[in-house]
């Protein structure tokens, strides 16, 4: 698998433009702007798959309540898994470290 360039002035433009986020809203606003609302949906779909995997949920599960194939659900296995971990930091931080975030995430839009 070949490894993604994270100096490219592309893709540090846009982990900056993540970081510069300030809130849900905005968070909001910029998603729905940079992406399709089938991919919106898709990447809500992984961090759900993400979600479950990390409370055990069997595959057959997953892919019934996310629609994503079992191929997707492996990869996503495989990476919260993995070294990086960068869904297992986020999950974290999302249902453990920091309550006011999670606040945050709750929307009523």
């Amino acid at each position: 698998m070949k490894e993604i360039n994270w100096k490219t002035k592309e893709n540090k433009q846009l982990i900056t433009a993540i970081l510069a986020i300030g809130n849900a809203e905005e968070a909001q606003r910029f998603l729905r702007d940079l992406m399709t609302e089938k991919e919106i949906l898709e990447f809500a779909n992984r961090l759900e798959a993400a979600s479950l995997l990390r409370r055990d949920m069997q595959y057959n599960f997953i892919t019934e309540r996310t629609g994503l194939s079992s191929k997707t659900i492996a990869r996503i296995s495989r990476y919260f898994k993995g070294a990086l971990g960068g869904y297992r930091l986020i999950l974290n931080r999302i249902h453990h470290n920091n309550p006011k975030l999670r606040k945050g995430l709750s929307l009523n839009t």
